[in-house]
């Protein structure tokens, strides 16, 4: 598989266990097992999309920002919790960072 697909697989489970990581502090105990799992999956596709060859400031950058634009999504999905347009827009900002970083690698 390549390095792309890992840093994937590893920016869905970090937002899944810090979804999860929302249920299982409300007192849900039993999430912190899929806190647990997520994590491990995240950062072992982490560390695989590097040993693929991915530069690490861009895979990194892509899975905070990717991670931040997700969660904030989810919890709003899920939890009905606020995204406003300040919240989008500094999403936004992040990711045109990221991408700004992805670029500069590339050269």
């Amino acid at each position: 598989m390549s390095a792309w697909l890992y840093l994937t697989v590893a920016v869905i489970a970090e937002v899944g266990g810090t979804l999860s990581l929302r249920l299982a502090a409300t007192g849900q105990r039993i999430w912190y097992l899929a806190v647990t799992t997520g994590y491990v999956i995240a950062f072992t596709g982490l560390a695989t999309a590097l040993d693929r060859g991915m530069p690490l400031g861009v895979a990194y950058g892509i899975w905070a920002a990717a991670g931040v634009a997700l969660t904030a999504i989810g919890s709003r999905v899920f939890f009905g919790e606020p995204l406003t347009r300040v919240m989008a827009l500094g999403i936004t900002l992040i990711m045109v960072g990221v991408l700004l970083v992805e670029v500069g690698a590339a050269h």
